[in-house]
C-alpha cells in the first residue's frame, strides 16, 4: 500500500457535558432532571440511535476516565487573551504564568479536593490530578460507574468499532456535595473504547516496511518520465532537511546562530516508538544534522506495561508518526529541545497526555499531528469539545503555541462530489490553536521554491498505456466550523463566503497557516521497520499535514529564539501579517502542473512490478480553493521571505 499521508485519527465518541459552548449552533438543550439526582445535561451520546448493542461489559472490568472541572471566569479569560495576543496592543505578549492562571481561572483548590474526596468515597481509584486542577484522572469498575452515575454501560458496534458507552443520561447522586455538582463539567472516557483491552499491554515491535518507488528525483524537475504518455517530472524521492531549510528561509537563520536553542517543542502522539532514539541518531548523521546533545531529546511515556488498545489504535502506525514528528522538528530547528509525550492509547490516554503537556508547561510549542475527521458535535461529544476548549485556552493565556494538523482529506467532500459531507477537522478548528494546512511545493536544484500551491491532488492511473480518468485523492483540510463562532483575529480577514458558509453568523475558518503536506513533495524520514530480510533502519517519503505541523513548529522555535521570548498564541500575529512579504500568498496554478509517480506493487522493491500515477497539483474541483488573500485551503499562506524579520523583537 502506498503511504499517502500520516495524520492520525483518534477514536472518539460522544460522552457527557454540562458546559455552555462557544457554538454557532448553540449548546444542546438541557435534559429533564431525574428525580433525586443531578443530571449532567446532554450526557447521553447522540449517536446511540445509529449503533447496535453488542452486549454488556463485565461488571468487574476497569474503565479509565476523568472528570473535567469548569474553569472560573471563562469570559474574563477570553477577554484577557484578546488583549495580550493582539500585536498592536500595549499588553501584547504579557502571557500569564502558570500560577497566575491558576489563581485567576482554575478551580479553587478546596473545590478540587472536594471532588477527589467524593470520588474516593464512591470507591473510585484516583490516578492523578492535573496541576491546574481542571481535570481529575480516575478509574473504576463498570459496576461502580453504573451505580454512581445512574446509568448502564453497554457495548456498541459503531463505525466499524466496538466501543462502550453510557446508555442513558449520566447523573450524580442526590447527596453529592454542591461543590461537586457545581464543578463537574464533563466525564471523559466512559463512552470510548478504552476498556476493549485491559490496560497493562506492552508495545509491539516495529511494523512492516515500506519504500517509495523509483524512478524519483532528488529535486523538482531533475528527471522526467520520458517513457510515459505525459512527460511530466518524476516526483521527488523525498525532500531532505537542508532543502526545506533553504526553501523556507531557515538556512539564513542558522548562519546567524538562530537554530531554536532555548526553545522547547513538545510532540504529542499515542504510544512510543521503541527505536526512536537510534533512528534519530542515524537520521541526523546521514543528513548532516547536529546530533541531539545531552537531554535535548527526551520522552515522557507510560511504563512499559502501561499501554492499552494497541490493536484497536494500530500502535505500530503511531511509531511512524512519532518518527516523522521528531525528525521534522529537528530538521527545521536543530538547536531546539524536543520532548515527546506519548499517550497510553489513541483515546482517553491521548487526551490526557495532551492536556498534561499544557498544564505542566512542558514546552513553549506543542505540535499535534492527529485529530478527528469531523467537527460534528454529535460524534465528538460536548464534553470532549469542552475539554479541548478549556485546555487550549489555558495554553494560549500562558504563552504556549499549540499547532494541530488540519487533516488530509480536504473538506471531506471527495473533491466536491459529496458536498453534504463538508466538514473541518477537530481539534484544528479550536479558536485558540493554530490549524496547520498543507501545500505542494517544488524545490529546485538550488534548494529554492520555484512554485508553491495548495495541496489538493487528483490522480490518474496508467492503464494499458493510457492515463485513466482523473479522481480526487487527498488534500490539506480546510473550511468552516459548525461549532465555533468567528474568533476576534479573523474578523475582517476571512471572506464572508467562507465564514458564513453555513449561515448568517460568521464562524471559525480553518486553516490558519500552511506548510508542505503533499506526500508527492514530501519529506524523507528514517525509521526501523520489519522487512522480509530482517528488521533494520531504512528511509521513505511521506507527507500529510502530519508533516506540515512539525515543520511549522520548527520554524516557530527559531522565531521564538529570534524574538527572545515566547510568541505564544500566534494566530493574531499571523493574521496581522496577511498581505505582507512575511507570508507567501498561495494561489492556484495559472496552468496545470503534473507530476508522475512510480509505486512498487509490493511496497518494497520492483521485483513484482510497478504501477504509475499522474498527479495534478492543486485541482480546483473541491469547495475549497487557493485564492488571493485568506482562503480555506491554505489560510493566510505559508512563511514568506520576510517571515523571520517580521517577528516581534525583544519586549
Amino acid at each position: 500500500m502506498q503511504i499517502l499521508s500520516t495524520t492520525r485519527v483518534r477514536l472518539t465518541a460522544a460522552v457527557a457535558v454540562g458546559a455552555a459552548l462557544v457554538s454557532v449552533l448553540g449548546a444542546a438543550p438541557p435534559a429533564a432532571a431525574r428525580p433525586g439526582r443531578h443530571t449532567i445535561n446532554g450526557s447521553k451520546p447522540r449517536w446511540l440511535g445509529r449503533a447496535k448493542k453488542a452486549g454488556t461489559p463485565a461488571a468487574a472490568g476497569t474503565i479509565n476516565f476523568g472528570l473535567l472541572l469548569t474553569m472560573r471566569d471563562r469570559a474574563g479569560a477570553e477577554a484577557a487573551l484578546a488583549a495580550i495576543s493582539d500585536p498592536a496592543a500595549a499588553d501584547y505578549g504579557k502571557w500569564l504564568s502558570a500560577g497566575q492562571f491558576e489563581a485567576r481561572y482554575a478551580p479553587a483548590a478546596a473545590d478540587v479536593r472536594a471532588v477527589r474526596t467524593w470520588l474516593k468515597d464512591q470507591g473510585f481509584t484516583l490516578r492523578g490530578t492535573l496541576a491546574g486542577g481542571m481535570y481529575v484522572e480516575t478509574s473504576g469498575t463498570t459496576a461502580q460507574i453504573n451505580k454512581t452515575f445512574g446509568t448502564t454501560v453497554e457495548n456498541y458496534t459503531y463505525q466499524g468499532h466496538t466501543v462502550h458507552a453510557n446508555s442513558t443520561e449520566l447523573s450524580l447522586p442526590e447527596n453529592t456535595p454542591a461543590a461537586v455538582t457545581g464543578l463537574v463539567t464533563g466525564v471523559i472516557g466512559v463512552d470510548q473504547g478504552s476498556s476493549l483491552k485491559t490496560p497493562g499491554e506492552t508495545l509491539p515491535p516495529p511494523g512492516p516496511g515500506f519504500r517509495a518507488g523509483t524512478p524519483c528525483s532528488s529535486y523538482y524537475g531533475e528527471k522526467k518520465a520520458t517513457t510515459l504518455p505525459t512527460k511530466a517530472p518524476w516526483v521527488v524521492c523525498g525532500y531532505e532537511p537542508k532543502q526545506y531549510q533553504s526553501a523556507y528561509g531557515v538556512s539564513d537563520q542558522l548562519k546567524r546562530g538562530l537554530d531554536g536553542r532555548g526553545v522547547t517543542v513538545a510532540i504529542t502522539d499515542a504510544y512510543a516508538s521503541p527505536t526512536i532514539t537510534q533512528d534519530a541518531r542515524q537520521y541526523n548523521r546521514k543528513h548532516g544534522l547536529p546530533a541531539f546533545k545531552n537531554r535535548q531529546f527526551r520522552q515522557i511515556t507510560p511504563p512499559a506495561d502501561g499501554y492499552a488498545n494497541t490493536e484497536l489504535c494500530d500502535a505500530q502506525g503511531w511509531y511512524g508518526e512519532e518518527t516523522l514528528d521528531v525528525e521534522a522538528v529537528h530538521a527545521m530547528a536543530p538547536g531546539a529541545n524536543v520532548v515527546y509525550v506519548g499517550g497510553s492509547d489513541c483515546v482517553t490516554g491521548l487526551d490526557e497526555a495532551w492536556a498534561e503537556t499544557i498544564d505542566n508547561h512542558v514546552a513553549d510549542i506543542i505540535t499535534n499531528s492527529w485529530g478527528n475527521a469531523t467537527d460534528d458535535i454529535e460524534l465528538l461529544g460536548e464534553d470532549v469539545v469542552a475539554f479541548y476548549q478549556q485546555f487550549s485556552l489555558e495554553a494560549a493565556l500562558t504563552g504556549i503555541t499549540v499547532d494541530f494538523s488540519s487533516g488530509d482529506s480536504g473538506d471531506q467532500t471527495s473533491g466536491g462530489t459529496d458536498v453534504a459531507s463538508k466538514t473541518v477537522d477537530f481539534p484544528a478548528d479550536l479558536p485558540y490553536v493554530t490549524g496547520v494546512g498543507g501545500t505542494s511545493v517544488g524545490i529546485d536544484k538550488h534548494s529554492k521554491r520555484v512554485w508553491e500551491h495548495g495541496w489538493q491532488s487528483a490522480y490518474q492511473t496508467l492503464e494499458n498505456g493510457v492515463w485513466g480518468p482523473s479522481a480526487y485523492v487527498s488534500g490539506g483540510g480546510g473550511g468552516t466550523s459548525v461549532i465555533f463562532a468567528q474568533p476576534f483575529y479573523q474578523r475582517g480577514k476571512v471572506p464572508a463566503a467562507i465564514s458564513k458558509y453555513f449561515g448568517s453568523t460568521p464562524a471559525r475558518a480553518v486553516p490558519d497557516i500552511s506548510m508542505p503536506g503533499d506526500p508527492n513533495t514530501g519529506f524523507r524520514v528514517g525509521q526501523t521497520q520489519e522487512f522480509p530480510d530482517g528488521t533494520y533502519y531504512d528511509e521513505y517519503r511521506i507527507g500529510g499535514t502530519s508533516l506540515a505541523s512539525p515543520l511549522l513548529a520548527g520554524v516557530q522555535a527559531i522565531a521564538n529564539q529570534k524574538a527572545h521570548h515566547a510568541l505564544g498564541f500566534v494566530n493574531p500575529l499571523y493574521y496581522s501579517l496577511l498581505g505582507t512579504s512575511a507570508l507567501t500568498d498561495i494561489r492556484a496554478p495559472r496552468t496545470p502542473i503534473y507530476q508522475a509517480r512510480a509505486n512498487y506493487v509490493n511496497s518494497l522493491d520492483p521485483s513484482e512490478g510497478r504501477t504509475y500515477i499522474l498527479q495534478q497539483v492543486d485541482v480546483q474541483t473541491s469547495t475549497i480553493h487557493s485564492t488571493p488573500g485568506y482562503d480555506a485551503e491554505t489560510g493566510v499562506g505559508s512563511p514568506g521571505p520576510r517571515f523571520f524579520a517580521a517577528m516581534p523583537g525583544h519586549r
